[in-house]
């Protein structure tokens, strides 16, 4: 498979189409009705194979238990759409998580572990919200608003097939990953305005302890009333730098303490805000690992300095 499979025309027209590569014929039938019901054309679907695939607005794939065939093919399709402006949905297992994880390079690109069919519309919809932000400039006026009715009706969508309740902003804003968490770590942000002396990270049994504390509190509350999954990323990945791990996107996905796809969306938009660093695998390409950044490490390590050793141990 060459690149020039994947190629775009030099159009600029805006197409809303969508390309459908699933190997389980049960769920690209699926993929393909929700697709069509949130307003996406169908020009291409089928099995996840070697076959010539054009690239199209959005290309949704479903990856397994991919073969290096396919891990080939899935990065050959993150290459050409981060590089022609399209989008790029993919779904996998936990098992198949770390192949795809690694063969996605560009941070930017969804992945959806085990999702549930409303899980995937939510998706589509966030992504039908950003297509016109790319070609912004291709756009008439009136295709900005047929793309606004578009992630309308899938959000619509959403809520029939899950049973989502309108209006309640913790299940039906499909679009609240869609920007960044916030988090400023530039020079002029307060965390790094003071000239103090760096600070050490505390001993990593300290911060392991923290966290079997806080996992501690599912025996007695329901799970999800504590969850934040930033902090538990953070601190897993503070005692990882302080012993010297590596730590995998799946082993960060379950220390998080939140549905995996939920967790990828984290990662991303941490990573997006400086506090998360990708390390590929030098010795094996089909693995990435997570890490703090620099500046994360000493946010971190501030923070227990300023709580201090005598204090009481924060959950």
């Amino acid at each position: 498979m060459t690149q020039q499979q994947f190629e775009y025309g030099d159009s600029g027209v805006f197409r809303a189409d969508c390309a459908v590569l699933a190997s389980r014929g049960w769920l690209r039938a699926e993929i393909v009705q929700d697709a069509r019901a949130a307003g996406l054309q169908i020009i291409h679907e089928t099995a996840l194979d070697g076959s010539q695939v054009p690239v199209c607005d959005l290309t949704i794939v479903d990856c397994p238990t991919p073969d290096a065939a396919q891990i080939d093919l899935l990065d050959a399709l993150a290459d050409c759409t981060a590089r022609s402006g399209r989008s790029l949905l993919v779904s996998c297992t936990m098992g198949s998580l770390e192949d795809v994880y690694a063969s996605l390079p560009h941070g930017d690109v969804p992945v959806l572990v085990d999702p549930t069919r409303g899980e995937r519309v939510i998706a589509i919809g966030t992504i039908l919200s950003t297509l016109g932000a790319k070609g912004v400039r291709e756009l008439s006026e009136r295709d900005r608003l047929e793309l606004v009715r578009l992630a309308e009706q899938v959000g619509r969508l959403a809520e029939r097939l899950e049973g989502l309740e309108p209006g309640n902003p913790e299940t039906t804003s499909a679009f609240r990953f869609g920007s960044s968490v916030g988090v400023n770590l530039g020079e002029d942000s307060h965390a790094w305005a003071s000239k103090k002396a760096r600070a050490h990270l505390p001993d990593p049994q300290t911060v392991r302890t923290i966290i079997a504390q806080r996992k501690a509190r599912a025996k007695f509350f329901p799970e999800d009333l504590f969850a934040d999954p930033a902090w538990d990323i953070l601190l897993d990945l503070t005692a990882a730098r302080s012993e010297g791990k590596r730590v995998s996107v799946t082993s960060l996905c379950i220390a998080s303490g939140v549905p995996a796809t939920t967790a990828l969306r984290w990662i991303s938009q941490m990573t997006e805000a400086g506090l998360l660093q990708r390390i590929e695998d030098q010795q094996d390409r089909r693995r990435a690992f997570i890490a703090l950044t620099d500046k994360a490490a000493e946010a971190m390590a501030q923070y227990f300095a300023e709580i201090g050793a005598g204090a009481a141990v924060p959950v």
